[in-house]
């Protein structure tokens, strides 16, 4: 995990990206051939996330979307770069058999082992009603990202005061017990996500779905690979 995020960390060209061996469903593409210098952490593939393990549908560290939000985020990244930073993607389609995994572990309550990290503050039974987990998430409709900032010379994650995947009201858009600073990073990446079609989740500042989806009604649940 550690070298392939080293391999990406920083906003440079490098040339074409290389297609993808695997075919993917009329509509999809993957981020990366779109954006090629676009900085990928999948972070589901890996470890480092709310489970403590690979989740059930990912099988690469890879970024998939409909076309439709790839073509939205290159302008987005066009932009940032024009301001000297950069894209970091942490997750974009979401296979259903992956929320089905997200399900699973939500019943076995003593399976805590990333609580401190990711939801010190919040009982584990009560993330789905907190709306921090969903039974069918958006991500499988595959219009929705999950991303923040990050500064293109350093490859450094801008502030925002509060990290990816932390459930709690740190990190909802209307939170105010951060420095101005964090604030105006948050509203940066909402201003300019906005006005390239994407509508912002309330509850997760790095939370973010193209409008209109192309797939509005219909959860996909193909392999991420």
């Amino acid at each position: 995990m550690k070298a392939f995020i080293s391999s990406l960390m920083f906003c440079i060209f490098i040339g074409p990206a290389i297609a993808q061996q695997s075919s993917l469903p009329k509509g999809f593409v993957y981020l990366d051939e779109v954006i090629p210098d676009v900085v990928l952490e999948v972070r589901y593939a890996g470890k480092n996330n709310f489970l403590g393990t690979p989740v059930t549908g990912y099988n690469r560290h890879t970024v998939i979307l409909t076309a439709q939000a790839a073509k939205a985020l290159q302008k987005v990244q066009k932009e940032l770069k024009n301001q000297g930073y950069c894209l970091k993607v942490f997750d974009g389609y979401r296979p259903q058999r992956a929320v089905n995994h997200f399900i699973s572990w939500a019943k076995i309550n003593r399976d805590t082992l990333k609580k401190q990290q990711f939801y010190p503050d919040v009982d584990k039974k009560d993330l789905f009603n907190l709306g921090y987990i969903s039974t069918r998430s958006g991500h499988s409709r595959g219009s929705t990202v999950d991303l923040t900032i990050i500064d293109a010379s350093t490859g450094k994650e801008i502030d925002m005061g509060g990290s990816y995947d932390f459930f709690g009201e740190l990190s909802h858009h209307n939170y105010t017990l951060i420095s101005e600073d964090q604030k105006n990073n948050r509203l940066l990446l909402k201003n300019i996500m906005m006005k390239q079609g994407f509508r912002p989740y309330t509850q997760e500042w790095w939370h973010y779905t193209y409008q209109p989806e192309p797939f509005p009604d219909t959860h996909f649940d193909f392999v991420v690979e």
